[in-house]
């Protein structure tokens, strides 16, 4: 978190300081976690991905450091270059807003600013090229799109009083982009006057500049709501590998002999049997081999180099907390689990009437959809170890996407 915005250069300003009650109880919703990833995180990549030139600075509120830095420690590498250290909000969004310029301005102001609310994470690369071209041309930019309904203005009564033209109207999203100089002073006379606005482009309307409305986004709708968390998890799953071109697969295998016990560990289930598996962990055989084959995709060692099993705060360990931590990996790198294939080879237990208990485990311990996880069991025709039942073995295959 150490980028500075440099002279002759972009800075996007993300305000994440409210609590979002309308989204619900918890924790507040920009923190929140969304197919894997919180909120805030996806936002930050998104625009990274726009702009990867621009520097990152969140405004956040004072109480939530601790979740500011889990979100920060889910972002790219790149992303997380690119980053300031947050400036603390104050009392309103435009206080809030004032802070953030101003903290930019002593780090070193850019030339240009996108201000973007947290709660949008599906701003895309073009919509945020077209913010930074407009701010070059006209000085003060607000995306906006057509209005579908008719507008009625009303009176306290709830008589029409005018029904404004629907084709000259829009409604406005954020990024808003201006040229620095201009937004900080207008926001500074802003606070000075007492006023508050209740976006960025009226700050800058208030201090004289002509405000331009270039073309917004539908999609770069705000989450406010629980449907519309509901809306943004639809959309995710129909979207998830557009942005991921690298595609990479890896490979697990991993073998424990049996030992006292009446149950064995596969996938997070234990599965009644007349022996257990020996091993420093809970012997999971099956998440061992899935584990290295998703830590084999992205070419960060294998279990042991994560855990080594010298370490005795591993011992009798669950290894689902190993197979988290390897999906963890993919996710911060801004990637995603495809699918992945495992095969069980043993003799006993039998896995058939166990294998959808298995998958459910661990599409839950990944965070995958289950139709994306394949469960398979063979025997070796009683030959080899397995054959003779001293141990049981798993193969798997992981298929990871990476941007």
């Amino acid at each position: 978190m150490g980028a500075a915005a440099d002279h002759s250069s972009i800075a996007i300003l993300v305000v994440a300081g409210g609590r979002g009650s309308r989204a619900g109880d918890g924790v507040p919703k920009q923190y929140r976690a969304i197919a894997g990833k919180t909120l805030l995180a996806r936002t930050l990549n998104g625009l990274h991905m726009a702009a990867p030139q621009a520097a990152l600075k969140v405004v956040i509120h004072r109480d939530d450091f601790d979740h500011y830095a889990a979100s920060a420690a889910e972002l790219s590498p790149s992303a997380r270059a690119r980053l300031l250290a947050p400036a603390f909000g104050g009392a309103t969004r435009q206080d809030s807003v004032r802070s953030g310029l101003e903290a930019l301005a002593t780090e070193g102001p850019p030339d240009i600013v996108l201000i973007h609310d947290a709660a949008r994470p599906f701003a895309d690369a073009a919509l945020v090229a077209r913010a930074i071209e407009a701010a070059a041309i006209h000085g003060a930019a607000a995306p906006g799109v057509p209005l579908a309904d008719t507008i009625k203005e009303i009176d306290d009564a709830g008589a029409v009083v005018a029904t404004p033209e629907r084709a000259r109207l829009r409604a406005v999203q954020t990024p808003q982009s201006f040229r620095f100089d201009l937004i900080l002073k207008a926001h500074r006379a802003a606070a000075a006057g007492g006023r508050d606005y209740t976006d960025d482009a009226m700050v800058a309307e208030a201090a004289g500049a002509k405000v331009h409305i270039f073309d917004g986004d539908a999609a770069n709708f705000k989450l406010t709501t629980q449907q519309d968390f509901a809306r943004a998890m639809e959309l995710l799953k129909q979207t998830a590998f557009v942005d991921l071109p690298d595609i990479r697969t890896g490979q697990g295998y991993d073998v424990h002999a049996f030992g006292p016990g009446d149950a064995v560990w596969l996938g997070g289930v234990a599965i009644p049997h007349t022996h257990g598996l020996a091993g420093h962990s809970d012997a999971d055989v099956l998440s061992h081999a899935i584990t290295d084959a998703v830590l084999g995709a992205i070419a960060e060692g294998d279990i042991g180099a994560h855990f080594p099993p010298s370490d005795p705060q591993w011992k009798g360990a669950a290894s689902s907390i190993f197979l988290a931590r390897a999906c963890e990996l993919v996710r911060t790198r801004g990637g995603a689990i495809a699918n992945v294939d495992a095969t069980i080879i043993c003799e006993a237990p039998k896995i058939g009437p166990h294998r959808e208990r298995i998958r459910e485990k661990l599409a839950e311990t990944m965070g995958l959809d289950i139709g994306r996880i394949a469960i398979k069991a063979t025997t070796t025709e009683r030959l080899g170890f397995t054959g003779r039942q001293e141990g049981m073995a798993a193969l798997a295959i992981a298929t990871v996407r990476l941007p």
